[in-house]
């Protein structure tokens, strides 16, 4: 019997956006590419355990042509021999939610459903896993990929997965969400083989975010200025973005710079002023050094905005 990935999920959807989200961790290499399924015009669906990857693309099939989720695991599950050793959890984009744990998973292991989502996990450390993930996911302020991060991190630190962690995932679908609108993909990262999974996880996300998704417009645009500026302009010196001396104040040549440093880093999506604008709300909030700073100021400053 292949190795059986010790692992807690969520799969949610956002109604307002019409997106379906699944977020994973595992005590498994590439826990991304065994676990989260998902097409906006049918739902997510998070197969694990002894983990039969036929049940995403079939029960998808099935969620396509109107069945609700339980209906689905009931369609899965019939004819498979092993189901008892399968653990699955789907959200349909109709709203339907429902999970199955087979008695044969490993211990502990069980399930949790509320509003729009089902999270499920085995070999945990124990039920609290479970229960601090569906409170994260309840009481987290923000977007569906926040929530779904907030919900990783808290099932995490509740004890998570008894063998330890090395792989995480987040997989977003939703309408023309992936990349010029031409297919669902909205968001797709996935940190395959590392020591804190789940924090790379959510690095590379803003990264993706700050990349890729884009926002609404704002009402009103800030300039940088004082010690702000001049820390911007420090990192600046480093990347080889700016040769000037540090000031407190924005001139054109400190601005090419910044200009220069948005496009070595594709933040195209977001206008030089928008991109400023972040930095300057963003940059107390913002946590590492250097580069890494910038992008999470950038992240922050963003924050605020509705994603498009």
């Amino acid at each position: 019997m292949p190795v059986r990935p010790a692992t807690f999920s969520i799969v949610a959807r956002d109604p307002a956006q019409e997106a379906i989200g699944i977020a994973v961790q595992s005590k498994f290499v590439s826990v991304g590419s065994v676990v989260p399924f998902a097409a906006a015009d049918a739902g997510g669906i998070a197969t694990q355990s002894y983990a039969n990857v036929a049940y995403g693309p079939d029960g998808l099939a099935v969620l396509r042509s109107g069945a609700d989720a339980e209906a689905v695991i009931d369609e899965l599950i019939e004819d498979d021999e092993e189901a008892e050793s399968r653990q699955v959890g789907i959200v349909g984009q109709n709203g339907s939610v429902a999970a199955f744990t087979g008695e044969e998973c490993l211990d502990h292991a069980g399930d949790r459903q509320g509003e729009h989502y089902t999270i499920q996990g085995n070999i945990l450390e124990g039920p609290d896993t479970l229960d601090a993930m569906a409170e994260a996911y309840e009481t987290t302020a923000g977007g569906l990929p926040e929530r779904l991060i907030a919900a990783l991190k808290a099932g995490n630190e509740a004890g998570g997965d008894r063998r330890g962690e090395q792989s995480a995932a987040m997989y977003v679908v939703k309408p023309e969400g992936g990349y010029d609108g031409r297919n669902d993909r909205w968001i797709d990262v996935r940190v395959d083989d590392h020591e804190s999974p789940i924090a790379e996880l959510e690095r590379v996300f803003r990264i993706y975010d700050v990349t890729l998704l884009e926002r609404a417009e704002p009402e009103d645009l800030r300039e940088l200025s004082g010690s702000t500026a001049e820390s911007v302009l420090e990192i600046l010196v480093t990347l080889d973005h700016y040769d000037g001396t540090p000031t407190t104040a924005m001139g054109e040549e400190e601005r090419e710079a910044l200009e220069e440093f948005r496009g070595v880093n594709n933040f195209e999506n977001h206008s030089l002023a928008v991109l400023e604008d972040a930095i300057a709300r963003g940059w107390e909030d913002a946590e590492g050094t250097g580069s890494d700073r910038l992008v999470n100021a950038i992240w922050h400053g963003l924050s605020r905005l509705e994603r498009a």
